[in-house]
């Protein structure tokens, strides 16, 4: 199989995908999608069939749950047992946008989709491609990252075609993710609600909605296991190693390097703030010192250090203290698992 890919850059290219998209979803395929966080491989959220197939294409273990994509709170309102004061609060202010409102499953639900558990992530993604699939299916979307199950996640069409051009028969190309990273997953079966997976919607931004929201350092493993994906220790991660490092010059980085028993020439750096010489690196990335553009830079910037064959990735640590990049440094730290 080789996947087709439609792109949307027209109107009319737009709606020829859309169709194409939704009959094959209909007819209970699996198709890769954009999303504005990353690119998602969707799914009939209640076809139990289908869904069984986005876990074969990704090799994801079963008890990994799948966020439900919606379009629109009255389609939220069906996948849930009951649609929240709370859960309406949080919708009016970031839907549709990078937030997943975890609650407690509709019957209509497979089990597949939730890891057995008895509750469900949904979110209504801003992305105009996604929203109008959805509009044109009439049905709720299974979309976990349009990849091989642990690795790097697709923020862009060829990510999606490197990784499953040869397992699925659709990908259709909405340009670069704009968020870069995944959803916010917040708990709202627990009070106060607890941010199970931070993203680029972080506490503070919660907080202002639901006046106190837990911070995710408090999640116990076993106990959140079923609520979110994206909770396993090693996540999100590029085929070579990768070390988040703090360093105050280039000489303190090289040291750090040697002490890590690699070789100077086979590293790739990732670096926002002590850029060292490219010379002596196989590669120097420079990146935004604004969490949001790094966020969305990421990804392919880890794609790119894997296709050029880099054996260690050093990243820059992003700041420690300031909420914006907590979800990057979750990522990080499980790239690096």
């Amino acid at each position: 199989m080789v996947a087709e890919i439609l792109s949307t850059h027209t109107p009319e290219l737009f709606q020829k995908a859309v169709r194409r998209a939704a009959e094959l979803l209909r007819a209970g395929e699996v198709v890769a999608l954009p999303t504005e966080t990353v690119y998602g491989l969707a799914a009939n959220a209640l076809d139990e069939k289908a869904v069984a197939k986005i876990f074969q294409i990704k090799g994801r273990p079963s008890h990994n749950p799948i966020i439900v994509h919606v379009a629109g709170n009255a389609m939220a309102h069906d996948c849930v047992k009951e649609f929240t004061l709370l859960a309406e609060k949080f919708s009016n202010a970031f839907w549709p946008g990078p937030l997943t409102l975890v609650l407690p499953r509709a019957k209509k639900i497979p089990d597949s989709v939730t890891a057995g558990g008895e509750t469900i992530g949904v979110r209504w993604p801003s992305h105009p491609f996604m929203q109008a699939v959805i509009r044109e299916c009439g049905f709720p979307l299974a979309a976990p990252s349009a990849n091989l199950s642990n690795q790097i996640s697709p923020t862009n069409v060829e990510h999606v075609r490197a990784q499953l051009g040869s397992k699925i028969s659709l990908i259709v190309d909405g340009g670069q993710s704009q968020v870069g990273i995944e959803s916010t997953v917040l708990d709202l079966t627990v009070s106060p609600p607890r941010i199970l997976r931070p993203g680029m919607i972080h506490a503070e931004s919660l907080t202002a909605v639901a006046g106190e929201v837990q911070s995710p350092k408090s999640i116990v493993q076993g106990e959140t296991a079923r609520k979110s994906p994206g909770l396993l220790k090693k996540h999100y991660s590029p085929k070579a190693k990768l070390v988040v490092l703090y360093w105050r010059d280039e000489a303190d980085l090289r040291l750090q390097v040697s002490s890590l028993k690699f070789q100077i020439p086979d590293c790739h750096v990732i670096a926002h703030t002590q850029i060292p010489a490219d010379e002596s690196f196989a590669d120097v990335s420079v990146m935004p010192h604004d969490a949001e553009a790094f966020a969305r830079a990421l990804y392919a910037e880890l794609h790119r250090c894997d296709q050029a064959g880099a054996r260690l990735i050093i990243v820059e640590a992003p700041p420690a203290d300031l909420p914006e990049w907590f979800g990057i440094m979750d990522r990080l730290q499980r790239a690096a698992a």
